[in-house]
């Protein structure tokens, strides 16, 4: 997808521009917001996604009697909150991005 580039760990598509964004010409400016904003209305179902393995590790962590297995569940569930966390960060990105393009 031209100007987006998949991230593996947030399972999304995220810009990937080769130059400034004031560079581009407002045709291409418009495109490329139509297209996050395709993106961006997936992220909420992306995060509730996360949030069911969360609670999934979270009830395997409550029937855990293995130490070590329990910490690595934990590890999981808090890789898991960084990944819902950066995605309400490219969420939000496009309100800025969105109120910058319609000045």
């Amino acid at each position: 997808m031209e100007y987006f580039s998949l991230d593996e760990r947030l399972g999304i598509p995220i810009p990937a521009f080769d130059r400034e964004w004031e560079q581009y010409p407002e045709n291409i400016q418009q495109h490329i917001l139509f297209k996050w904003e395709s993106i961006r209305g997936r992220i909420p179902d992306r995060i509730a996604e996360l949030e069911e393995f969360i609670n999934l590790k979270q009830a395997q962590l409550s029937d855990e009697g293995n130490f070590i297995r329990s910490c690595e569940l934990n590890s999981e569930i808090s890789e898991l909150a960084s990944i819902i966390n950066d995605l309400w960060l490219w969420y939000r990105t496009n309100q800025d991005l969105s109120e910058k393009a319609h000045m």
